[in-house]
């Protein structure tokens, strides 16, 4: 094997490390340190990595440490990486969990995910690694909806700093087909349900998904309100995480309006309702997605990834709509692409 081939092979274990990482829920700083090593050992010369191997001295290159190290040495040296066999290990097991049949067909029949964030607001990652990792599931697509400029604490974009990532993608598309990356946006539903982004700019986008982030325990009647204003507005797609609820970590309550004046309104107007993967998020409870079924809703079943790894939580959504029987049918990811545009009214 080449010295080239042997770097390939370091980079892709390294990476795979982290994704196993984030799928896992462990702590962003020990999947950042293999994603950040993984690209210093990228950018190396082959001869000079395999010199740094031989040497024991790959710790020496920027943002490879000890534990890193030792992954791209025993690659280097083709020997198994106990710490990434473990990982797999872990990984088949959690998958060996998810064996409800009814779930794993719903799986089987997604196609992409329409809620996923980059660095270029508040997620892990540049946009390419997140395409790669999607496309190592067998996604067809995967929507990028960084958060509206009103999120400041998330970095939210500026329709100047949107359109630069509009150009980003569409360069990246001529890179990777027929796989699709999506134009999108998480806009913030602002207090009177307004849509937090130019409207014109919206309007260029292949997938809104709004949701709100603000003001989570405003009354219900006027909550209420904000969001039939938000999903009756036409530039809306998805209606993302809809309590806003924080059930791990740092917990907070749902928000409170009338489920069942949103969910029909949302199928009125062909607004789908996402069910959330995040394991902090599980959204909508299991009592307002039986309304949403009931009033005729179509849904979209999302990660909301802010890493790569965090892009195979598809699992957890899936479960829940099987709880419910929900019908593939009524969801808009198991669409192909152009059926899926067609129903986003691009």
């Amino acid at each position: 094997m080449s010295a080239a081939d042997r770097q390939a092979d370091a980079v892709a274990a390294l990476r795979r490390i982290a994704f196993l990482l984030e799928r896992a829920q462990a702590s962003p700083y020990r999947s950042e340190a293999f994603r950040k090593a993984a690209v210093s050992v990228e950018r190396q010369a082959p001869d000079r990595l395999a010199a740094l191997g031989a040497s024991g001295s790959l710790a020496d290159l920027p943002s490879v440490g000890a534990r890193t190290a030792d992954v791209v040495a025993h690659v280097l040296r083709d020997q198994r990486v106990e710490y990434l066999d473990t990982l797999e290990a872990e990984y088949a097991a959690a998958r060996a969990a998810d064996a409800d049949p009814s779930a794993l067909a719903l799986r089987e029949a997604l196609r992409g995910d329409l809620h996923a964030h980059t660095e270029a607001s508040d997620g892990a990652t540049p946009i390419q690694e997140m395409v790669l990792a999607a496309l190592e599931l067998g996604h067809e697509y995967l929507a990028i909806t960084d958060h509206s400029p009103r999120l400041t604490v998330a970095n939210g974009l500026s329709a100047s700093r949107l359109r630069a990532q509009l150009d980003q993608v569409a360069a990246l598309n001529r890179a990777v087909g027929p796989f699709r990356v999506l134009t999108g946006i998480e806009v913030d539903i602002l207090d009177d349900g307004g849509l937090d982004q130019d409207p014109d700019l919206l309007d260029q986008l292949d997938v809104v998904v709004a949701s709100v982030h603000s003001k989570l325990r405003m009354e219900s009647g006027p909550m209420t309100r904000r969001m039939v204003a938000a999903v009756s507005n036409p530039r809306t797609d998805v209606l993302g995480h809809c309590t806003g609820r924080q059930i791990k970590g740092k917990s907070r309550p749902q928000s409170e309006f009338d489920a069942r004046a949103v969910f029909d309104a949302c199928a009125e107007h062909g607004v789908a309702v996402e069910i959330n993967c995040r394991p902090d998020r599980l959204d909508p409870p299991h009592e307002l997605l039986a309304i949403a079924i009931d009033a005729g809703c179509d849904f979209s079943i999302d990660t909301d990834a802010h890493a790569p790894g965090q892009l195979d939580w598809l699992m957890a959504g899936c479960a829940r709509a099987a709880e419910h029987d929900l019908d593939p049918a009524r969801v808009i990811t198991t669409l192909p692409v152009e059926g899926l545009l067609a129903r986003t009214h691009r």
